[in-house]
């Protein structure tokens, strides 16, 4: 015989509408002793959530789109619990579990403020989404299956990127933050020929690695875009999931990280910038606020795009002269430059493509406001950093 969160389950979990859910709902919150089994079966469906590719940082972005506060509460309630039952956990998971915050009242604690029916109708509403979440593309091994490796710090290099980015986004001097964010984008590169001469001179087994950075809303397209100029600047690809609000960045390991931060900083950059010409021009009596910023962000991206790559091929110009040198002063082996970089993108490229077989290009529109365009361009223009541009279609 059935049990009562089985029938509860078939009720609410297999359906569209809220019949089912207020059915189920019904059966759980007459059903005190049911409440164990209920977190149980979510943290079930989390594992399998892992199983299938998904991390910690994906689900609760897609939580927060879809459902509300207290789902999300209760999903990082659910994380905490059943990722705790691990001795070891994959790469960057450490990371997406401090962002869920400290832990605090729990969710259960919390739950006592509300009915049994409203506390049952949430879990059911988030187990519906887990239960439809698909296989995705997996970005490393699922906890239980990593191998703990030796534990580094933070190379000084990525120490002293993150304080010049954290320094632009402070400022309140566009000149500022223009040398600043250059001297960052110049220290990527170099630590990206480092790394890249290093692996080749110790014939390390250095293979490309994949992480997912979120692409949330508004003006996800032009997000989505400035993701794909600051990783392909950074020796990456960026492939744009529209429909989880994620984008999947493949390269070096080195590289990702520099992806991370440099896109973290410019979409800070970028917004209080736009914000400030968004306020000049409702001092001038406009109100196009929706175009205005879709136009900023877009001109925003695409002139970023320009200018990150000139930043690296000036780097590779450099060593490829003799005039860089590496972190401890020697002379990089400028002979053996060219082929490994060429090797790595190579690489890159491989790994990305059996990842994601089969892209579609997505074609930007809805670029109406010139005003937008025009102080988006000088936004990109003061933040100095260059890639190549790569016009405005995404792979999807």
């Amino acid at each position: 015989m059935d049990s009562v969160i089985d029938r509860a389950f078939a009720a609410a979990l297999y359906g569209d509408g809220d019949d089912g859910l207020d059915t189920g709902a019904s059966l759980l919150a007459a059903a005190p002793d049911t409440d164990a089994d209920l977190r149980r079966r979510g943290e079930e469906y989390l594992h399998r959530a892992w199983r299938h590719g998904w991390q910690p940082a994906d689900v609760v972005r897609l939580v927060r789109r879809d459902l509300d506060d207290p789902h999300v509460r209760l999903t990082a309630d659910l994380i905490r619990t059943e990722t705790a039952r691990y001795a070891h956990l994959p790469p960057r998971w450490p990371a997406q579990l401090a962002d869920l915050g400290p832990d605090g009242e729990s969710a259960r604690d919390r739950d006592k403020g509300r009915d049994r029916f409203t506390r049952a109708t949430v879990h059911l509403q988030l187990y519906r989404l887990l239960l439809r979440l698909p296989p995705i593309e997996p970005v490393g091994p699922p906890p239980g299956d990593s191998v703990p490796g030796p534990v580094h710090g933070e190379p000084r290099t990525l120490t002293r990127i993150r304080a010049l980015l954290a320094k632009a986004e402070a400022t309140g001097y566009p000149e500022e933050a223009e040398a600043l964010t250059a001297k960052a984008q110049e220290l990527m590169a170099r630590h990206s020929l480092d790394e890249a001469l290093l692996a080749a001179r110790t014939h390390a087994k250095d293979v490309p690695a994949a992480c997912r950075i979120g692409v949330d809303a508004p003006y996800e397209t032009a997000k989505a875009i400035l993701l794909d100029a600051v990783a392909a600047a950074n020796h990456c690809r960026a492939v744009w999931n529209e429909a989880y609000g994620f984008s999947t960045v493949v390269g070096f390991e080195a590289d990702l990280e520099s992806v991370e931060l440099l896109h973290t900083s410019l979409l800070v950059q970028g917004t209080a910038a736009m914000a400030k010409a968004e306020a000049g021009q409702r001092a001038a009596g406009r109100k196009r606020t929706k175009t205005f910023r879709q136009s900023f962000l877009m001109a925003y991206a695409h002139r970023i795009g320009g200018r990150l790559a000139e930043a690296g091929e000036h780097a590779v110009r450099e060593a490829a002269t003799g005039a860089a040198t590496g972190a401890a002063g020697e002379s990089r082996d400028v002979s053996a430059l060219l082929p490994v970089l060429a090797a790595r993108d190579v690489a890159v490229t491989d790994h990305a493509e059996r990842m994601f077989p089969e892209t579609s290009t997505t074609r930007v529109r809805g670029v109406t406001d010139a005003e937008g365009w025009h102080h988006g361009t000088a936004a990109a223009d003061r933040a100095h950093v260059t890639p190549r541009d790569r016009g405005p279609a995404l792979p999807t």
